[in-house]
């Protein structure tokens, strides 16, 4: 029988682009299996990935990718583990690593994270926490996962809320910006496709530039020349307490998904 290099336990959109993102990075299709056991979403994943074992139940495997809801976590985890899986890597949010080692027992070496689903298109953010029986090797291995579809940090898991509440929730945040300028881009008397077009760029262009130079302060000042048009609408935003409210939006979201956690 078939030891599989990794188990992806749980074919929705997130396991689907981790699965999408490794065979990209060089996986073989033949390495990797996912679990899922709705019929007709496991014929999808066998047209989106032919030669990808798609099974309603985990095979044996080296290691398991967990990507299914908080409920199923516990059942998940341990399955894996008695399909001999020696590493476990979790998505499920909120399940704490106490818990995910608890299903899985002493002898598995367990990695939580926390992914955002711009992974989706290959430029996620994730982060990403070990448990006592994980060692660099697995954090590691558990980076070279997440790493083949975005970014990858090391926090401690008592930070992984912080991390929900801005990185996780954040593309929501963004989205809404977007909506907000694509209005306003009509209100000003831009058509609507115009409007859309042009925000959809300013995006695109704007995270190049912060991903190419950083420091958001210096960008924001090089667009803001003295008495201009820049200065005038950034002063809106200042009156208008925007800074504030998205100070404010990730503390809610950060207390949230605490409270989330604990139930």
């Amino acid at each position: 029988m078939t030891t599989y290099r990794l188990a992806v336990v749980g074919g929705g959109n997130m396991g689907a682009a981790l699965v999408g993102g490794l065979l990209h990075s060089g996986w073989a299709a033949a390495d990797l299996a996912v679990v899922e056991v709705l019929t007709a979403r496991a014929d999808q994943l066998r047209e989106m990935f032919p030669g990808v074992t798609v099974v309603d139940e985990t095979p044996p495997c080296e290691a398991a990718l967990i990507a299914v809801k908080p409920y199923d976590v516990a059942a998940a985890c341990g399955a894996a583990a008695n399909a001999g899986a020696t590493r476990l890597l979790s998505i499920a949010a909120g399940i704490a690593i106490a818990a995910l080692q608890d299903a899985a027992g002493p002898e598995v070496a367990v990695v939580r994270a926390m992914p955002n689903t711009p992974a989706l298109v290959g430029q996620g953010a994730a982060a990403i926490c070990g448990g006592l029986t994980a060692g660099d090797a697995d954090l590691a291995w558990a980076e070279s996962i997440l790493g083949s579809v975005g970014s990858v940090v090391r926090v401690p898991e008592s930070q992984l809320d912080a991390v929900t509440g801005l990185a996780g929730s954040g593309p929501a945040y963004l989205f809404l910006v977007a909506e907000a300028l694509i209005d306003a881009g009509v209100l000003a008397g831009l058509s609507r496709a115009n409007s859309e077009a042009l925000v959809g760029q300013l995006f695109v262009g704007s995270a190049a530039l912060l991903q190419q130079r950083g420091d958001p302060a210096q960008l924001r000042a090089m667009v803001t020349s003295p008495g201009g048009t820049t200065a005038a609408g950034v002063r809106a935003l200042e009156e208008h307490a925007v800074r504030s409210a998205f100070l404010e939006a990730v503390m809610a979201a950060t207390a949230r998904s605490a409270e989330l956690g604990k139930h």
